[in-house]
């Protein structure tokens, strides 16, 4: 059996990781695995069960009965705790509003990465793309193609705009801002480590993003 492709894919938050990833395994018919939606998940679960998402103690004690499961395929793309569907639930700003706090806990980094890794070894396909904040330093840093996908501050600032439709550039701002800033005191997202390549999608539009990627991917994995 041919050893899967492993395609780690970091980066700040609006870059474009989650549907430039997803668009990439799409066209090579390959598995795709969303890692920020597990710490979504725990902090939806988290909030859910009415615990303090400030107190690690209280998050850790979760961990054994965080029943999560997540789908590959990206074009059937849905996570679950338990039998509850929250794909949609865990992106509310009451849950963005504490997964940094979460995100945080040594052990419960430890824990879904040890959760990512059983999903990445489990995958049906000839490979999978990886995306999150420490996917090429920490998850997966033997993986055959690392990637550190950036843009301009401003750039992921308008972006994130327009996704976030009722809420203005300025709100949006600053909430980018400080996601980064909390999650940067885990973790170094914005500089690619040694042996990392740096698409730098300032001046690309989508198409061309993902282009970009997958001729990484050719040329690091000679697919």
């Amino acid at each position: 059996m041919t050893e899967t492709i492993v395609v780690a894919v970091d980066g700040p938050a609006g870059s474009g990781k989650s549907s430039v990833s997803k668009a990439a395994a799409r066209r090579l018919g390959w598995a795709y695995l969303d890692t920020g939606a597990a710490y979504r998940a725990l902090s939806w679960y988290v909030v859910a069960r009415q615990l303090d998402p400030t107190d690690p103690a209280a998050v850790v004690a979760s961990l054994p009965d965080f029943d999560y499961r997540i789908g590959t395929d990206p074009d059937t793309y849905h996570v679950f705790v338990g039998d509850r569907d929250v794909t949609e639930a865990i992106r509310t700003p009451e849950v963005t509003a504490v997964v940094s706090a979460i995100a945080r806990v040594p052990e419960v980094r430890a824990f879904l990465t040890g959760l990512f890794r059983d999903i990445i070894r489990t995958t049906d396909r000839d490979g999978i793309v990886v995306e999150g904040r420490d996917i090429t330093t920490v998850v997966c840093p033997d993986a055959p193609v690392r990637i550190l996908l950036t843009a301009d501050e401003a750039v992921r600032m308008a972006r994130r705009s327009a996704e976030l439709t009722g809420h203005s550039a300025a709100h949006v701002g600053e909430a980018l801002r400080r996601r980064d800033a909390a999650d940067s005191r885990v973790v170094d997202f914005m500089n690619a480590a040694d042996g990392v390549t740096t698409v730098d999608s300032t001046d690309l539009d989508f198409d061309q993003t993902v282009d970009a990627v997958i001729q990484v991917v050719q040329k690091a994995a000679h697919v």
